[in-house]
């Protein structure tokens, strides 16, 4: 009853027009459905609102399509994009014959990651704080047909643009190719872009901290405080919300695609992750890197799974044009400290509370509930097990001479990879009922669907080679 009088209380105070029910699909893509404000009363905060599950992707047969977003009502912010003041609640969602959560909602399965977790006794929280990176354009084109397809992006802060004549000139400040990490404006165009992306996040309730240009010309982080899992996926999914939309309205627009130009740096979410137990941090210890043998024993695990979780964390085709070794992806399946061309680096830091695991080759493209509750799942088997994570590579692994990269293991190199190693390996997302078979296929299904459509397609790269053979 206080949450929803807290709620109600709200829409009261903000003269609230319209309650927005927001969900997540399997893919991870965030949708919509808005009540009106004379429908929303106690019953409904409790009860939740009826929706069609048969038009999401993977979900319900239209024989069976009735399912409940059920709010969380924690949750509860203002949309600071809609015209009429409106309430975004974070649903899950249920089946209605049952009241049970749905099996295939990726919010549920988050939540059942942390109860698994809690039913450990080690760790009653699992802590979680991603950084996705991203690319603002200010313009792009694409198009698939059956004779034809292209695609195009521009943005005036492309090396490409030097040479062009702009109705008020050309600054010729702009980064080059490899060359964008942190220069001051007005190299870095977009840091009031980024300014105004964290503002809003932070009126929407989530704890900010930083924002920075990245690596390649038009790519861009912000930064966030870390939260527990649930939580953390959906401060992840208001963020993406936030920086398209704010994108949009400076007439830009913003992608997570993590390979949407050729030969500079992809975009990467690096996710920082690390168990308590109350105010305990559990991976602080005295072994390498001041880690305990759980926190090694937690990369024994991811190490071991790594590309099973490729399933979540790289969920596209493009995201494996980002895993390229010589692009200076982290590819390598080795950990260290300080490390960044390691897949998994333990970030310095002199407080025990502070000490995580910094997973690096997840991309923004991953549904975020999936793919942490995939990652807490393969660290927890490694607890199980003791899984040994082998000893680290203190060494720039990019620089390896061949004779010892060859004993490196690497990430998966495709999609179709991705999926036939998780195909293979998905037994200890299965513990404690947290993954399901029905989810797995069903979520396999949609991506294999993404894999043979771009197998299938004849691409331009095919005629310049190709053609005349």
């Amino acid at each position: 009853m206080a949450d929803t009088r807290k709620v109600l209380d709200m829409l009261k105070e903000h003269d609230v027009k319209f309650v927005d029910f927001r969900f997540t699909d399997l893919r991870g893509k965030w949708h919509h459905l808005a009540q009106h404000i004379s429908t929303v009363d106690d019953d409904l905060l409790k009860e939740g609102v009826m929706f069609d599950g048969s038009s999401i992707a993977g979900w319900k047969a239209v024989n069976e399509s009735d399912m409940i977003l059920r709010p969380d009502l924690e949750t509860a912010a203002l949309d600071p994009f809609a015209a009429q003041t409106s309430l975004i609640l974070v649903c899950d969602v249920l089946e209605p014959a049952s009241g049970q959560p749905y099996g295939r909602d990726p919010r549920s399965i988050a939540k059942r990651a942390e109860r698994h977790l809690e039913q450990k006794g080690f760790a009653d929280k699992a802590s979680f704080g991603p950084k996705a990176e991203f690319f603002v354009f200010d313009d792009v084109r694409y198009s698939v047909k059956t004779e034809g397809a292209m695609y195009e992006v521009d943005s005036e802060e492309g090396p490409y643009a030097s040479g062009r004549q702009y109705p008020d000139g050309n600054t010729g400040h702009r980064p080059p190719a490899k060359g964008g990490y942190s220069p001051a404006p007005p190299i870095d165009s977009l840091a009031d872009l980024r300014a105004e992306m964290l503002s809003v996040m932070a009126d929407m309730g989530l704890r900010v901290e930083k924002h920075h240009h990245e690596v390649a010309p038009s790519q861009n982080e912000l930064g966030f405080s870390k939260r527990p899992l649930v939580a953390a996926a959906d401060a992840m999914q208001i963020c993406k919300y936030v920086v398209r939309n704010v994108a949009h309205q400076y007439g830009k627009t913003a992608t997570f695609m993590p390979k949407p130009i050729q030969g500079d740096n992809g975009s990467g979410m690096n996710v920082h992750q690390s168990l308590w137990k109350g105010n305990r941090p559990v991976f602080a210890g005295n072994l390498y890197a001041d880690l305990s043998d759980l926190a090694l024993y937690y990369i024994g695990g991811i190490m071991r799974h790594a590309k099973a979780l490729n399933a979540f964390t790289n969920p596209t085709t493009n995201s494996y044009k980002r895993l390229v070794l010589d692009l200076g992806a982290p590819v390598l399946l080795a950990y260290s400290s300080r490390n960044r061309s390691a897949a998994c680096r333990l970030p310095f830091t002199a407080s025990p509370k502070g000490k995580r695991v910094e997973l690096r080759f997840p991309d923004g493209t991953a549904n975020p509930y999936l793919a942490f509750a995939a990652m807490l799942m393969a660290g927890l088997d490694g607890i199980d097990n003791k899984i040994d994570p082998g000893e680290p590579i203190d060494k720039n692994l990019y620089d390896l001479p061949a004779e010892e990269l060859k004993d490196v293991p690497v990430v998966c190199g495709s999609l179709r990879e991705a999926l036939v190693e998780l195909e293979d390996d998905h037994g200890f997302l299965l513990k404690g009922d947290v993954f399901d078979e029905d989810q797995i296929e069903a979520y396999a299904e949609l991506k294999w669907e993404e894999v043979y459509a771009l197998e299938r397609a004849p691409h331009p790269i095919e005629f310049e080679m190709y053609y005349s053979l």
